[in-house]
């Protein structure tokens, strides 16, 4: 366990001087080229900020609505007849759209129900096999200027299905 936390402790500085030291014998002006890329990562978030803007506005306009709990409270006979906790269906809408508003709600679904329960459980499952496509999509894609893309967001959004569905298979099985 020593040699793990001694490789993880020293593999990022091993890295970035493995860079330096190859770029320097490369004759790359690697201060240069890390100032340049500094500054290019500025501009990066410059142009991503008000896509981050919009989607956090949604999300919290969403949420404070509440529409999202009349859309869980129509939800719950359903989801209870099959046995889905409707406790899970803000974390399965909210991940696709932001990371953070789903660790937020992972963070009260465990709080309120604990980390070993069924909910907890998959919960964290849910927040570990899914991802964030329409952030993606929307800052990403943003940044660099793709319009064009619904084949993504169909492809995004199935994955996320199919890991929602899977992971509540899983962990019923498992529990």
């Amino acid at each position: 366990m020593e040699i793990v936390s001694a490789i993880s402790l020293w593999f990022i500085p091993v890295v970035i001087a493995f860079i330096l030291i190859y770029g320097t014998y490369k004759k790359v002006p690697t201060y240069e080229s890390f100032v340049e890329g500094g500054k290019d990562g500025i501009k990066m978030a410059v142009s991503i900020m008000p896509f981050l803007v919009g989607m956090m506005v949604a999300i919290a306009v969403f949420r404070a609505s509440g529409a999202l709990d009349v859309m869980v409270d129509w939800l719950r006979p359903g989801l209870e007849m099959v046995g889905i906790p409707a406790e899970i269906v803000p974390l399965a809408l909210i991940r696709p759209i932001s990371g953070t508003a789903a660790l937020g709600i992972t963070s009260d679904l465990i709080g309120v129900h604990g980390p070993d329960s069924f909910i907890g459980t998959l919960a964290a499952t849910l927040q570990g096999s899914t991802d964030t496509t329409f952030y993606v999509l929307t800052v990403y894609f943003g940044a660099v200027g793709i319009k064009k893309m619904g084949d993504a967001l169909k492809v995004g959004l199935l994955a996320d299905a199919v890991a929602i569905i899977t992971a509540i298979i899983v962990v019923t099985f498992m529990f």
